[in-house]
């Protein structure tokens, strides 16, 4: 642990630890070793990651980092990482700086010359494409759309004549409107919603978007959901 000597203070290390994004058991080996380890966890919501941290008896001192307070919170982690500390950052569940808070404070610990360590594992884009029966040898992630409709729209017709899949976070209250929007914009082509991943109500629902509209109607969805969407042909 802890970054190199250069013939001044040894500064720590930010290691880029991905999480569950369901069941607390996809936690890997060397996540954990890392999680014992570090001196403090960045975490997006200090509730969810006590909950990872419970079901493995780990006690840490927790910073609260998330969106949009992360300028406010990057001089403090850099200052720890300055004071030879190892820090884990973590998100709610999956990888760090996917559609998830990292990215600013990633880019200003490389501008200070701190080694950043990435710990690989669990992410709901490569869970969904993994399972989705789309091709997988090229795919564009989107993240989550504008929130509002018209940029949306902008957004769908300009990827209209992407060949790639395309894969989008979606909260699932926006999804059948979004589904409209996507048959309006690319006229019929196969999808796939993965939602619950990894937990004990896990759902992939398949079919062209209106096709899943009706499915939709008959459910009452909560959380987050994952799009994947055929690419023009």
């Amino acid at each position: 642990m802890g970054g190199q000597a250069s013939g001044q203070k040894v500064k720590g290390s930010l290691y880029i630890v991905a999480t569950p994004i369901g069941n607390l058991e996809d936690l890997t080996f060397r996540a954990l070793r890392i999680l014992k380890e570090v001196a403090i966890i960045a975490c997006e919501d200090t509730r969810q990651t006590l909950k990872l941290l419970n079901k493995y008896n780990l006690k840490k001192k927790l910073i609260s980092y998330y969106q949009p307070k992360e300028n406010q919170k990057i001089p403090l982690i850099i200052n720890i990482l300055k004071e030879g500390k190892d820090v884990a950052l973590v998100s709610d569940s999956g990888t760090p700086g996917i559609s998830d808070p990292g990215f600013r404070l990633i880019r200003e610990v490389i501008r200070e010359g701190i080694k950043i360590i990435p710990i690989p594992g669990a992410s709901a884009l490569t869970v969904a494409l993994s399972a989705s029966g789309l091709p997988t040898h090229r795919f564009l992630f989107i993240g989550f759309p504008p929130p509002k409709k018209e940029a949306t729209k902008k957004l769908l017709l300009s990827l209209k004549n992407e060949e790639a899949t395309l894969v989008f976070y979606l909260p699932s209250r926006k999804i059948i409107n979004f589904l409209n929007l996507i048959e309006e914009a690319f006229g019929n082509r196969q999808a796939v919603i993965a939602r619950e991943m990894t937990k004990f109500f896990e759902e992939f629902l398949r079919g062209e978007a209106h096709e899943l509209v009706k499915k939709l109607e008959k459910k009452h969805l909560k959380g987050e959901v994952t799009l994947l969407v055929q690419g023009h042909k």
